[in-house]
């Protein structure tokens, strides 16, 4: 989800010498959501929605139209953006495929994405949703699921019959069976199979499990 709603953005001990415009930047109810090329929608507490260029330092709002002032809309996109709760310029908040966490990204990164707890790479131990199985990651491929071919099946990973209900779009990943210990990226040794899966049908395995 690109939407980040409050109530209200936390104060500090020095609030109180805000002016009017910063006060009620912070204090009202209004969500964020950041729409990419550097465009935000506002929605205020009366349900009001206004759309903001953060970069160009502009707002949709009367305040800002009319008395061509620096209005609340744009001081609180940049409060939500300096406290790290709306992601800046260039990016978008995408949720976690696995645990639906929002993740800064750049816009142009193509879904899924995953959070610092679920992402892997060469070395981390995986389980198969299909299976239950457990594997050991070797490779993680920005090749789409659906461009990489199985020789031996004669089509491409995405086809393959147990990948079928996997997005044929998101990119592959290699592991191992049985599960062993691989360095992390250490050269796989030569007598271990790599099965290639849909990066979504693979799930990260905590080190503690």
């Amino acid at each position: 989800m690109n939407t980040h709603a409050s109530p209200k953005a936390p104060l500090s001990p020095a609030d109180g010498h805000l002016d009017e415009r910063s006060r009620r930047a912070r204090v009202e109810p209004m969500s964020v959501l950041a729409l990419g090329d550097g465009l935000y929608e506002v929605e205020s507490g009366s349900g009001a929605t206004y759309l903001i260029d953060v970069e160009a330092g502009r707002c949709t709002c009367p305040d800002h139209v009319f008395r061509n002032v620096r209005c609340k809309h744009l001081r609180r996109v940049a409060i939500e953006i300096t406290e790290g709760r709306t992601p800046p310029p260039g990016q978008l908040a995408l949720e976690c495929h696995d645990c639906e966490t929002a993740v800064f990204v750049d816009e142009r990164t193509p879904e899924p994405v995953y959070c610092d707890d679920h992402a892997i790479s060469p070395g981390d131990t995986v389980r198969d949703r299909e299976t239950g199985s457990r594997l050991t990651v070797v490779d993680a491929s920005d090749l789409r699921a659906d461009h990489v071919q199985i020789r031996e099946a004669d089509c491409t990973v995405a086809e393959y019959g147990t990948n079928e209900t996997y997005d044929p779009d998101v990119p592959v990943v290699g592991a191992i069976y049985p599960h062993a210990s691989v360095r992390r990226h250490g050269p796989v040794p030569e007598s271990l199979k790599v099965y290639v899966f849909p990066r979504t049908r693979l799930e990260r395995v905590p080190t503690d499990s």
